[in-house]
């Protein structure tokens, strides 16, 4: 059993969600994904990252979560514009990110963002195990990624990002 703690706010958000989860400890130079998969020796395909996407040319600007699995490559231009319903959107820059979620970079996980749609890419609820943030650079979050269908303000999202080739 691990010593690592998660971002208050991520572990208030799962325990109210009832997830079912195990806490991962991560060296905090081994956060990034490609980094963490490497270190911990775990497959690419079973980690699952969340971004923040923002309008552009928009006002107010408009935001939302995305989760999709590593090797792949989120669909901005047309699958999620289309859910936003924006005609522009991109990345969020790690600051706007960090004044969102109130989480570091490389942690970033979509328990505890409130009043943002999330949108999973449907290839992650495919895998049988996953792992996420923690909200910091110390932990990470390992669960079944079915548990992601408990969050109050998720869509479960075909083709949101497609596998890098």
């Amino acid at each position: 059993m691990s010593d690592a703690k998660l971002m208050p706010v991520v572990q208030q958000a799962l325990d109210n969600a009832r997830i079912i989860y195990k806490v991962m400890e991560c060296d905090p130079d081994a956060a990034d994904t490609a980094a963490f998969c490497q270190k911990y020796k775990l497959d690419p395909g079973q980690a699952a990252n969340t971004i923040i996407v923002m309008s552009r040319k928009v006002d107010p600007t408009k935001y939302a979560v995305c989760v999709v699995l590593a090797p792949h490559r989120l669909d901005v231009n047309k699958k999620v514009c289309q859910l936003m319903g924006v005609k522009k959107a991109s990345f969020a820059d790690g600051e706007t990110t960090q004044k969102l979620t109130g989480m570091q970079i490389g942690g970033v996980v979509a328990f505890g963002i409130k009043d943002l749609p999330v949108y999973v890419d449907s290839a992650v609820l495919e895998q049988k195990e996953v792992v996420m943030g923690g909200g910091n650079l110390s932990s990470k979050t390992l669960l079944d990624p079915k548990e992601l269908t408990k969050l109050p303000n998720i869509q479960i999202i075909d083709q949101l990002a497609r596998a890098i080739v």
